[in-house]
């Protein structure tokens, strides 16, 4: 309700509707970062209305906005890899239709909250690491609280030891390999 009337009024200045629509998120998300003194910026619920791979959804809350949430603390295979298309289904059967939790601190380049999803107290995140789904993403795990680095990375190590979901593979590539090379073989 809160973004509704900011990026109505914002309209009502003169800036186009998209526009309006984005300064009033990065407006909220500024008020809500100010308020915090904690790991957490926020917290929100909204049903899952889509889900774009094994690490990326779009949410839809109660006042009708679309947020795409990226899962924080994980990389999934992307689309064209081995599993791309078996990550994105287990996170489809996890929480597609279904109210969840996000908890975020910030955006990332392309727009979309960073956050950790919870579907009944269960770490969404986690669970696609539990179930090969998705590597540790380590790289941003100064993002992640202690424990939270921890959990993920022994989740990590489970998987692989256990041989399940991407694990399978021999030599699985990394997500953040993959988009490397793809972007050179452009």
């Amino acid at each position: 309700m809160k973004l509704l009337l900011l990026s109505t009024g914002l309209r009502m200045i003169g800036l186009p509707g998209w526009a309006a629509r984005w300064l009033a998120r990065l407006l909220l998300l500024g008020a809500l970062a100010a308020s915090t003194s904690h790991l957490w910026a926020g917290e929100f619920s909204a049903r899952v209305v889509g889900v774009a791979d094994g690490d990326t959804i779009t949410v839809l809350t109660a006042s009708k906005e679309n947020i795409r949430v990226r899962l924080q603390g994980i990389d999934a295979p992307e689309s064209g890899q081995a599993f791309g298309s078996a990550s994105k289904r287990s996170l489809s059967d996890l929480v597609y239709g279904k109210t969840v939790s996000v908890r975020f601190a910030k955006q990332d380049r392309y727009g979309r909250i960073l956050g950790t999803v919870f579907l009944g107290g269960a770490d969404i995140n986690l669970m696609q690491v539990e179930r090969g789904m998705a590597w540790h993403y380590k790289f941003y795990e100064r993002d992640q609280s202690a424990s939270d680095r921890q959990r993920y990375s022994l989740a990590e190590q489970g998987a692989r030891t256990t041989g399940i979901g991407l694990w399978r593979d021999r030599s699985p590539m990394p997500p953040w390999d993959y988009r490397r090379s793809s972007k050179g073989a452009r």
